[in-house]
């Protein structure tokens, strides 16, 4: 099974959802994610005025495979990255940009909100997001061995060995 490549909880969750929060207020865009490079949303808002949203999964899962491939076109031109994508249509528009090596911001805008705009309070959101993400990824990780594991698995069985259940 595929995991998300962040896992953000707690403090660091809250202040990445209220940096979303706040750029939807500040470039009044209409859908905001910050989403992994797996595809998995992380977190994700919208404006109270928008329509009915796109199915925020199908987005992320999209806007990640898109990014792969950028990537690698990116990598045959000689370039390490590139770091924002801009798709526009004739209503509306999606602009991803990259948060650090693990995340997308992607949001989503009509032809009202310019670009501009929307770069300049990006920048200022993912630097506020890459300290809480970094500080993530600085933390220790559990590692269970297989110690553990087996003593787990002991456990479990000890208590349901009373109940006959073990012969099923």
């Amino acid at each position: 099974m595929i995991e998300p490549s962040l896992d953000l909880y707690g403090e660091a969750y809250d202040a990445v959802d209220r940096s979303l929060e706040e750029l939807l207020d500040e470039t009044k865009v209409r859908y905001g994610m910050l989403v992994d490079r797996k595809g998995f949303v992380i977190s994700h808002k919208e404006a109270l005025w928008a329509p009915r949203p796109p199915a925020f999964d199908s987005v992320a899962t999209l806007v990640a495979g898109n990014a792969a491939a950028t990537s690698a076109l990116a990598n045959m031109l000689g370039e390490t990255v590139f770091g924002e994508q801009v798709l526009q249509g004739e209503k509306g528009t999606l602009f991803v940009q990259s948060v650090g090596k693990d995340a997308l911001l992607t949001l989503v805008f009509d032809s009202s909100v310019p670009l501009q705009r929307v770069r300049m309070y990006s920048k200022r959101t993912i630097s506020k997001m890459l300290v809480h993400l970094d500080a993530v990824a600085a933390m220790p990780k559990v590692v269970l061995n297989q110690n553990f594991t087996d003593g787990a698995n002991a456990l479990v069985d000890d208590a349901f060995a009373g109940l006959g259940l073990n012969d099923l």
